[in-house]
C-alpha cells in the first residue's frame, strides 16, 4: 500500500475508516505518519537511539491493541501521550524515582538534559491539563483543542466550526484562562 496515496486524508477520516472497517491498514497509515514524531519524543526522553527505536515499536503495538478498545478523537495528541508515558515508565523503571511537585525551576530547565523527576513532574502537569480541558465548555474545548493540539489557525477554526473569527479568538482566550485556573486547582488537590 502506498501511504502517499492517502496523504490528503485527515487523521480523523483515517480513524473513522479504521473504526468502521476494523482494518489495521488505516491504523498503519496513521502510525507511519507519526513515526518520526514518536522517534523524536522517545529520543528526547531516553537519550539512546536503540532504546528510542524499540520504544516506538512498543508504542505501535500498544496503539494496535488499545485503539480497538475505545474511540480516540485526536490521534496525534493521543499517540504522543502514549509514547511519552511509555518513555516515562522506562525512565522510572531505570531510576526508581517517584513523582514530585512541578515548580518554576524545573519548567525553566527545558533546554538542559532533564532528569526522570522533571519528566514525571511534567507528566503530572499534562495529566492535569487533560482533566482540565474536559471541564471547559464545548465551544472553548473545541477551539482550544483545534488551536493548540491540531495547530489550526483562527481562520481554519472559524471555517471548521462555523464560529466567527471574533468568537474563535474569544473562545481560545477564555479557554486558555479557564484551563490555567482549573489546572492550578487540580494540582493543589493532589
Amino acid at each position: 500500500m502506498n501511504p502517499d496515496r492517502y496523504k490528503d486524508i485527515s487523521d480523523t477520516a483515517l480513524l473513522d475508516r479504521f473504526y468502521t472497517d476494523k482494518d489495521n491498514q488505516w491504523l498503519g497509515i496513521l502510525l507511519q505518519r507519526y513515526t518520526m514524531l514518536l522517534l523524536g519524543v522517545c529520543m528526547k526522553y531516553l537519550k539512546n537511539e536503540d532504546d528510542a527505536k524499540d520504544s516506538v515499536q512498543q508504542v505501535f503495538l500498544k496503539a494496535i491493541a488499545e485503539l480497538h478498545k475505545y474511540k480516540v478523537e485526536y490521534f496525534k495528541s493521543w499517540i504522543y501521550m502514549v509514547a511519552k508515558n511509555h518513555c516515562l515508565m522506562k525512565l522510572r523503571d531505570r531510576q526508581g524515582k517517584t513523582p514530585g511537585m512541578l515548580n518554576e525551576q524545573t519548567m525553566a530547565m527545558e533546554e538542559e538534559p532533564l532528569s526522570a523527576q522533571v519528566h514525571l513532574d511534567k507528566d503530572r502537569l499534562l495529566d492535569a491539563m487533560s482533566l482540565a480541558i474536559e471541564e471547559l465548555n464545548q465551544e472553548q474545548k473545541q477551539c482550544v483543542t483545534l488551536f493548540y493540539l491540531d495547530k489550526k489557525s483562527y481562520t481554519q477554526i472559524a471555517d471548521t466550526t462555523g464560529y466567527s473569527m471574533m468568537q474563535v479568538k474569544s473562545y481560545i482566550q477564555n479557554g486558555k484562562r479557564n484551563l490555567k485556573i482549573v489546572v492550578e486547582r487540580i494540582i493543589k488537590q493532589k
